[in-house]
């Protein structure tokens, strides 16, 4: 029956969505993404996120891409990159759950779960040096949200739908100092100042510097946003395949050393003020350490 309503009613409030985007229509759409949970899969390294009233269908995510090395913004991916293989443990009946083992060269072990809940997918990364020397693991790719679908867009456009967080607010992509000299070209890298550029992707460097781990786009009917952010940012990246990332910043692993990382994945009704308030209260550090 509520499946029912929310139909009618997004039906009914298409046209108008642009001029009520607060109000009645934005409480009513947050039931209506709440009647029915997030369900995962995953096979063969490609996360699925589905539910019945997702804009553009299933979201696809390529989950775990890269672990990499310092130094990696001047150098070839390969070399930087480190091999690393996924199994996964656990997948419950209900298709909310997920944990994994990722062994990431000979030293590190990562288990990790991904949670599916009404609204977002919640994502804990432990890693493990099981080793008596140290590793310099810097950062890592775990998942490149592709968003052509969600947003309607294709690799021309969707920086226009897609967003990060400024000094001026949110902006969209497309509105920022884009550059397109790298070692590779295409896409661009938003790297935070707490970050060193020469460990960023070997992508284009965006002039401007976000100021929250926050990176995300808007649904093509402009009701939905989905956005992904971190407990520790390395940097957000606009890729070539129409995907976003939020990579976090592993720093290296001491002898033996173990630590923790966390990932959120959104997907809300399209206003800000709320998104960032969720943001604030999933990682509350972040306002001294994002």
């Amino acid at each position: 029956m509520i499946r029912q309503l929310c139909r009618q009613f997004s039906r009914w409030v298409s046209p108008v969505w642009k001029v009520t985007r607060v109000g009645y229509a934005s409480v009513w759409l947050g039931v209506c993404l709440g009647a029915e949970p997030l369900q995962i899969a995953w096979t063969n390294n490609l996360l699925t996120v589905s539910r019945s009233d997702l804009p553009g269908g299933p979201l696809k995510v390529l989950y775990l891409e890269a672990f990499l090395r310092p130094g990696a913004n001047v150098r070839d991916w390969g070399r930087s990159r480190y091999l690393h293989k996924t199994r996964l443990v656990e997948a419950t009946t209900d298709r909310r759950l997920l944990r994994f083992e990722t062994e990431i060269g000979s030293q590190a072990l990562v288990t990790h779960e991904i949670r599916a809940g009404e609204d977002e997918l919640d994502l804990t990364f432990e890693f493990r040096n099981r080793s008596d020397v140290a590793t310099d693991l810097q950062w890592f790719q775990p998942a490149c949200i592709r968003v052509d679908a969600f947003t309607g867009t294709d690799q021309h456009g969707y920086t226009g739908r897609s967003f990060i967080f400024t000094g001026d607010g949110l902006r969209t992509l497309d509105r920022l100092r884009r550059t397109t000299n790298a070692l590779y070209r295409g896409g661009q890298v938003y790297v935070p100042a707490h970050v060193n550029v020469a460990d960023a992707n070997p992508r284009p460097v965006c002039l401007d510097r976000p100021v929250n781990g926050l990176i995300g786009c808007f649904s093509s009917d402009n009701r939905w946003i989905l956005a992904t952010a971190s407990s520790r940012t390395h940097e957000l990246f606009e890729g070539v395949y129409v995907c976003l990332h939020s990579d976090p910043l592993i720093g290296g692993l001491k002898a033996g050393e173990t630590r923790f990382l966390r990932q959120k994945i959104y997907l809300m009704p399209n206003e800000q003020q709320k998104l960032l308030e969720r943001y604030r209260r999933d990682f509350p550090e972040s306002g001294t350490q994002w």
